[in-house]
C-alpha cells in the first residue's frame, strides 16, 4: 500500500486502540472506549465493505433461548452457568436498547414461540415436563414466569397443537441497529476503515503490530472482535458456523407476528415488513456449515423452502425474494471468550449465535479489559 503522508498520519499512526471487526462487539467496544478515553485515537478495521460476520446478516431475534435449547444447555453446563448465560443476554439486550433506543432499532416485544414437529413428541413432552422447573430457575432474572403452554397460533401445520410461548422474546431490525451503531461511532470521532483485512498480529517491539496486506500498523492496544473469523488471528476454542437464510417477498394480509423456533431451534423464522424471514437447517450438514466462507447450498435452501410450503405458509402463496448467509462463532462452551491474548492484545469472541443479545455487553467488557491499568 502506497500511502500518502496525510493518509499515514491521519489513520495509521499514534493509534491508542485498534479494534478489529466492526460488528456489534467491535463498535460497542469502540463506543465504550470513547467514554473511558475521550481523547484517545480509536480506529476500527473491518475486512469487508460491511461488517463481515453475522452482525448485518442475523435474523434480528432478541434470543433469550428456547425451552429445548435451555434444557440442552443444562446437559453441558451447570444450572448456575445457564442462569448466568441468560442473565447476560438480558443485560446485553438492555444495554443495546438503552444505547440506541427501541424506536431507532425497531425493537418490538412480540413474544417468541417454540413449535414442535408432530412426529417428535419426545422433545415436546420433555419441555412440558420441565416447564415449571425452568420458570423457577429463571424467575430471579425476569421476576415473572418466562414460559407458558399455549395453543399453536397462525395456522401452522405438521406441528404439535400446543406451543411454548416466551412473552419476553423480541425482535429488531438488524440493518437499523447496525446503521445506528455506525452513525454513533462516527459521531464520537471513531475512525472506521472498511476493506481493511487484518492478516497477522506480532509483538516484535514494545507495542503489538498487525498487517493489512503488506502494511504494518502499530497500536498501543489491539481489541479483536471478529467472532466467527477468530481463528484467522487466534488459537482459541471458536469454530465458524455458517447460517443460511431466505426471505419472502411481501405477503398480503400476513397474520404471523413474533419470533419462532422449530425442531429444537434448528429452524427459526419471524415476520418483517410483511415478509417471512426463515433460516437454519445447519443440522442437515454440520460439517459443511462449519465454515468461514459465506455461500448457499441446495440441501439447506431446498429444505427451508419445503418447510415454508408445508408448515409455515401451507395455505398462502409466496415467492422468495433473496437469500444470504452469515458466519457465527461457536465452541464447546457457550460462555464468550473475553481475555488478554498477548501484552496489549485482547479479544471478545465466541458469541454462540447470541450476538444481538450479548454483543453490546461483550463489547463493553472488552473495552474495560483493555483499559485496565497498564493496558495503554
Amino acid at each position: 500500500m502506497n500511502l500518502s503522508y496525510w493518509e499515514h498520519t491521519s489513520w495509521f499512526t499514534n493509534i491508542d486502540f485498534a479494534i478489529i471487526g466492526s460488528g456489534i462487539v467491535g463498535l460497542s467496544c469502540a463506543l465504550e472506549l470513547r467514554e473511558l478515553h475521550p481523547e484517545a485515537k480509536i480506529v476500527v478495521f473491518e475486512k469487508g465493505m460491511l461488517p463481515s460476520g453475522a452482525s448485518t446478516k442475523n435474523a434480528g431475534f432478541a434470543c433469550f433461548g428456547s425451552m429445548s435449547e435451555i434444557l440442552q444447555d443444562l446437559t453441558t453446563h451447570t444450572e448456575s452457568e445457564v442462569v448466568a448465560l441468560i442473565s447476560e443476554r438480558l443485560k446485553g439486550l438492555s444495554t443495546l436498547r438503552a444505547a440506541l433506543t427501541d424506536q431507532r432499532i425497531a425493537y418490538r416485544q412480540l413474544g417468541g414461540y417454540e413449535l414442535f414437529p408432530e412426529t417428535d413428541s419426545a422433545v415436546f413432552d420433555r419441555c412440558v415436563k420441565n416447564l415449571d422447573l425452568i420458570n423457577e430457575l429463571l424467575y430471579p432474572i425476569f421476576n415473572a414466569n418466562v414460559f407458558s403452554l399455549v395453543d399453536t397460533p397462525f395456522g401452522f401445520e405438521k406441528v404439535a397443537s400446543k406451543a411454548i410461548f416466551n412473552k419476553f422474546e423480541g425482535q429488531l431490525d438488524t440493518g437499523k441497529m447496525m446503521t445506528a451503531l455506525l452513525e454513533k461511532a462516527t459521531s464520537k470521532g471513531i475512525l472506521i476503515l472498511n476493506n481493511a483485512p487484518v492478516k497477522a498480529i506480532s509483538q516484535e517491539g514494545t507495542l503489538p503490530v498487525f498487517t493489512i496486506g503488506s502494511l504494518p500498523v502499530e497500536a498501543k492496544n489491539i481489541c479483536i472482535a471478529t467472532n466467527g473469523f477468530a481463528r484467522e488471528l487466534l488459537q482459541e476454542d471458536v469454530t465458524p458456523a455458517r447460517a443460511q437464510v431466505l426471505i419472502t417477498k411481501p405477503i398480503k394480509n400476513l397474520a404471523i407476528k413474533g419470533t419462532f423456533h422449530l425442531d429444537c431451534g434448528y429452524y427459526y423464522f419471524r415476520n418483517i415488513d410483511d415478509r417471512i424471514l426463515f433460516g437454519g437447517a445447519r443440522n442437515l450438514d454440520f460439517e459443511a456449515e462449519n465454515t468461514s466462507q459465506t455461500g448457499l447450498t441446495p440441501i439447506i435452501q431446498n429444505r427451508l423452502e419445503q418447510l415454508l410450503k408445508s408448515t409455515i405458509l401451507p395455505q398462502t402463496p409466496f415467492e422468495i425474494d433473496t437469500r444470504w448467509s452469515g458466519i457465527m462463532g461457536v465452541g464447546s462452551q457457550k460462555k464468550p471468550i473475553i481475555k488478554q491474548i498477548h501484552p496489549n492484545v485482547y479479544c471478545g469472541v465466541r458469541l454462540g449465535g447470541m450476538g444481538v443479545a450479548i454483543g453490546s455487553s461483550i463489547g463493553k467488557e472488552l473495552a474495560a479489559l483493555s483499559s485496565k491499568k497498564g493496558a495503554h
